[in-house]
């Protein structure tokens, strides 16, 4: 086995500590893979307050990264060590199933095997995520990095970023099109770089008025407050997609009134219990779809767009050893827009704990 170092958590409460951790040797298509940097998505957060006190394998957060490629197995063709790579939150799936050959790896009948807390295909064990000084992946999995994005601006990309992008591609956003975001958070300021960036009339919904200039240098031509009855009704019928990427639970009535005939609402944010009135899809033929993740392809040609219009996500960089720190303010909601954790200070033997 390899041995690298990261932020492990086991049994509650559910700080990260700084811990060895193993790695499987190097497969005949794996890449050895130095993380450089990893993004702090609100999974890793649902994920370390869900455990159990007891019985619960160990975790180590983190699907969403860049680094740099540090060893190849003997079957490996794309990559040689020293180049730029991202991983986002999948690592392996069946790979015959239609989904897997249609590229959308993302919904393999027999469930992708996540980055973190998935089980490995061969072994058996348990994934152990991005936070992280090494990860080993299939090549397959990896995605080249283009030359120009910043790296840590992008590990952000791989989760929150190809999250939105699946829907705004498969809704065919394009000039012309009006599009609204409703949540500016770490997905949502995506969406808008990305439907700003496709040539659509862009909105942003919100709570509060306090994010009106961000959406405004985002590239939105206007804020609408979802608060305000007001705007709410002028705004009837109004978008042809609206991207709802609101994390907490909430009532999507309100939301579906907004889309225009045949439009659709593509719900990102909350994965919990969602309540629909028959009348809030009938008045309008509306439609309300959802997405997870996106497939290898689609990854591909995301990072091949940010590129071309130079699109990355805003984020705070920290040291990996403020993780716990990182993650406080996310439950916060105090980030704009995303944490992205700097994986270098792994190297130093006496790096202060996270959880001092």
């Amino acid at each position: 086995m390899r041995t690298t170092v990261g932020w492990k958590a086991e049994g509650r409460p559910a700080a990260l500590r700084r811990e060895a951790l193993e790695r499987r040797e190097l497969r005949p298509d794996d890449l050895a893979v130095r993380v450089d940097y990893c993004g702090v998505c609100h999974s890793d957060l649902r994920a370390l307050d869900t455990r159990s006190a007891e019985g619960d394998p160990p975790l180590v957060p983190g699907h969403e990264f860049t680094g740099t490629v540090t060893g190849t197995g003997p079957e490996v063709t794309r990559f040689r060590a020293g180049d730029p790579v991202a991983v986002g939150n999948i690592v392996d799936s069946c790979g015959t199933c239609p989904m897997c050959r249609a590229g959308q790896e993302n919904f393999c009948h027999s469930f992708p095997t996540l980055t973190y807390g998935g089980t490995d295909r061969q072994d058996g064990t348990t994934t152990l995520g991005g936070y992280a000084r090494e990860y080993v992946v299939r090549e397959r999995f990896a995605h080249a990095l283009p030359a120009g994005l910043d790296p840590a601006a992008a590990a952000p990309l791989l989760c929150a970023g190809i999250t939105v992008w699946e829907p705004l591609r498969a809704l065919g956003v394009g000039p012309g099109s009006r599009v609204a975001v409703a949540g500016l958070g770490g997905l949502g300021h995506l969406a808008v770089k990305l439907a700003v960036a496709l040539g659509a009339e862009t909105s942003v919904i919100s709570r509060t008025p306090d994010k009106a200039e961000d959406a405004r240098r985002l590239g939105a031509h206007e804020l609408l407050l979802s608060s305000d009855p007001e705007q709410m009704a002028a705004a009837r019928d109004r978008f042809d997609v609206l991207v709802d990427t609101i994390s907490a639970p909430h009532e999507i009535g309100p939301y579906l009134r907004l889309v225009a005939t045949d439009g659709t609402l593509s719900h990102l944010g909350h994965l919990g219990p969602l309540t629909v009135e028959a009348m809030d899809l009938l008045v309008g033929r509306k439609k309300l779809s959802s997405a997870g993740s996106g497939g290898l392809p689609a990854t591909t040609a995301l990072l091949e767009f940010c590129a071309e219009h130079g699109i990355t996500a805003d984020i705070e960089l920290l040291p990996s050893a403020q993780v716990n720190e990182a993650l406080d303010r996310l439950r916060r909601n105090d980030v704009r827009y995303r944490f992205v954790l700097d994986m270098s200070d792994l190297d130093t033997p006496d790096a202060p704990d996270a959880s001092a």
